[in-house]
């Protein structure tokens, strides 16, 4: 009982930080050499999304207005479902400018008023990443969802001064805003926690 309640308390902490996170104010953009421009990335998405991307130059620009030009990004895919809580595992791979390509995987719970499943093409925009293994730990967010066959959408997650933005266009059907977090780690594995 103890330990849930730590886990629900940590969780809760962390969905307060990252729903301060993202109703700040937008961030100055800070122009690095080792970053991808906007060109870069919408380029790479239609590569990966296809045909499926239709507002994908819109949602990428507007991560690029709030927080700058990415120093990495991770593409792959992703199942998620839900009934009040929920999980969502995910593979992928890395790709940065000075340190290459890494395979990660990624896991995590939700909990909210959040109905439905999906299967999902993933590319998750990373800013202020200081070495490849920045990437691996918890990173805290809020998701809303809203669509039934398919539908394309992005979500913001913090660590630290680390940003996530996953951006993912799925299949499935999908009601609901949820608080949660993403566990990213170098192996597979089927514990979110």
């Amino acid at each position: 009982m103890n330990r849930m309640l730590k886990t629900v308390r940590q969780f809760a902490a962390l969905a307060a930080v990252a729903l301060g996170l993202v109703l700040s104010g937008p961030a100055v953009a800070q122009q690095q050499q080792s970053g991808y421009t906007v060109d870069e990335i919408v380029t790479t998405g239609h590569q990966f999304f296809g045909s499926t991307a239709g507002g994908l130059a819109q949602l990428v620009e507007n991560a690029f207005e709030r927080y700058g030009l990415p120093n990495g990004y991770i593409l792959g895919e992703e199942a998620a479902g839900a009934f009040v809580g929920g999980l969502r595992f995910g593979e992928g791979t890395l790709f940065t400018k000075n340190a290459g390509q890494h395979r990660m995987f990624w896991q995590g719970p939700s909990l909210g008023f959040d109905f439905g499943g999906d299967g999902a093409r993933t590319m998750m925009l990373v800013y202020n990443l200081p070495s490849v293994e920045g990437i691996y730990g918890r990173f805290a967010g809020v998701t809303g969802s809203a669509y039934l066959v398919g539908g394309l959408g992005m979500t913001v997650l913090v660590r630290d001064d680390i940003v996530l933005v996953p951006v993912k266009t799925g299949l499935g059907a999908r009601l609901g805003v949820n608080l949660g977090y993403l566990k990213v780690t170098p192996m597979p594995t089927w514990n979110p926690f």
